[in-house]
């Protein structure tokens, strides 16, 4: 670590005409010969849509470092060393049918919280509060953003969206209290704003970045004053940050000239939504990237899709809906095409988690200083059963989380006591979530 006399605290901002910059973890804010680098902790989570085919995420056996990788699981296989699989997990609560009807719905309200969702279409929609909300009050108390929850399909479906069940319910992932769901949102512009605005609405934000102005060069009196009191490792830490901020609103700005010049339906596009949805997602997924580096928040819920998901992904050979494939019968070319979607999807999120290795923070990487959970509210969906749940783990956990191992609990462990022992290795402490029996001592 180089050692220097200056000492920056950890919220030191880079300030500019509208504009709050948080900076990236550096070696100066660490006092000179001091103690060594504590990294804050962070937690995230990942949702996909309409379950998977558990023997193509499943790894056969009884667990252990040895497990032969899976179709799905080749997509992350390059990081085997920094996940984990979990299997035998349920979510027994939401599995209760005595409302009938609605299970993508209740699969999906209860993923964090394992608590079945009131069936109702009007106002009075209740749930419960989620985990990463739990996090969210202890890791978000020294944060800019409490929480950044995030969604690659459209975010603002109302009334009835399955059987009773309000749309709300699949429009978010994260309740901060039992009727009180969090917006989840799609825009990169606006989330690039949430970011690095400095305050007032979201309206008055995205006016001002109609300007023709960046970001970085509003604060670049800042950065130059900055830069000439840090040593050469922070400055190459600092550098490297303001060229990924650079190039993640050069690239929302290439959208909105392209959505300008070629007009999408204004429901289905928000103006700063890419056209090509992988683009979109790389774009959602380098700004997480940024808000953790930045430290603007430490807890965060995207989705990859809502349940019923319709969306077809003709560039990866699948013509079909998302939704009409995961009814599979067992048919072996819908059962190929689903496990195609799940496995070009868990590749996005390895390109997220790769990013996270190779980004540099105090005595090791962000990923080291991380945790998330990938996975789905449902197994097998043509049984739409919340059993058999798909479970993978990537991050350090601040030497709290060893990976490269598949763990297999007995059948229908609650989902719930993943979650609890998640909490607990960032030192958030709950009681009890939905049907939880307590820890996963081995994890």
């Amino acid at each position: 670590m180089f050692i220097t006399k200056l000492s920056l605290n950890r919220r030191t901002f880079l300030r500019g005409v509208g504009v709050t910059m948080a900076l990236p973890f550096l070696d100066a804010m660490v006092p000179a010969l001091g103690a060594a680098t504590i990294a804050p902790k962070r937690l995230g989570f990942v949702y996909v849509p309409n379950g998977m085919w558990p023997p193509n995420f499943h790894p056969a056996g009884t667990g252990g470092a040895s497990y032969e990788t899976t179709p799905i699981l080749r997509s992350i296989e390059s990081l085997r060393d920094q996940t984990v699989v979990v299997s035998g997990l349920s979510n027994m609560p939401v599995l209760a049918n005595d409302q009938g009807g609605g299970v993508h719905t209740r699969n999906h309200s209860g993923w964090l919280s394992g608590v079945l969702p009131k069936r109702t279409e009007g106002a009075n929609i209740t749930s419960a509060k989620t985990a990463d909300q739990f996090a969210a009050d202890v890791l978000g108390a020294d944060t800019s953003l409490r929480s950044l929850e995030l969604t690659l399909e459209s975010n603002y479906q109302v009334g009835n969206c399955e059987a009773g069940y309000s749309c709300a319910y699949l429009n978010s992932t994260s309740w901060r209290a039992p009727n009180a769901p969090l917006p989840h949102e799609s825009d990169p512009r606006v989330v690039f704003r949430r970011l690095f605005g400095d305050g007032g609405s979201v309206s008055a934000r995205l006016a001002e970045m109609q300007k023709d102005r960046s970001i970085l060069d509003s604060v670049m009196e800042s950065v130059n004053a900055l830069k000439k009191r840090l040593g050469v490792s922070d400055q190459t830490v600092m550098g490297d940050y303001l060229d990924s901020v650079r190039e993640v609103e050069q690239r929302i700005q290439r959208a909105e000239i392209a959505n300008e010049s070629t007009p999408l339906p204004a429901l289905a596009q928000p103006s700063g939504v890419p056209e090509d949805y992988d683009e979109h997602a790389k774009l959602l997924f380098d700004l997480l990237h940024l808000a953790y580096q930045g430290d603007v928040t430490r807890v965060s819920c995207l989705q990859i899709g809502r349940e019923l998901s319709g969306r077809t992904y003709p560039w990866i050979g699948v013509p079909e809906a998302h939704h009409g494939v995961s009814h599979h019968q067992r048919d072996p070319h819908n059962i190929a095409q689903k496990t195609k979607i799940d496995a070009y999807n868990l590749s996005l999120f390895a390109q997220f988690v790769q990013k996270l290795k190779d980004t540099r923070e105090g005595d090791g990487s962000l990923l080291d200083h991380s945790l998330f959970l990938y996975g789905a509210g449902m197994g097998d969906p043509d049984k739409h059963t919340p059993l058999e749940l798909p479970c993978l783990l990537a991050g350090g956990a601040h030497g709290q989380l060893k990976g490269g191992r598949h763990l297999k609990y007995p059948d229908n462990t609650p989902l719930m006591n993943l979650l609890l022992t998640m909490l607990l290795k960032v030192d958030v402490r709950v009681d009890n979530l939905g049907d939880s029996t307590g820890l996963l001592t081995d994890l």
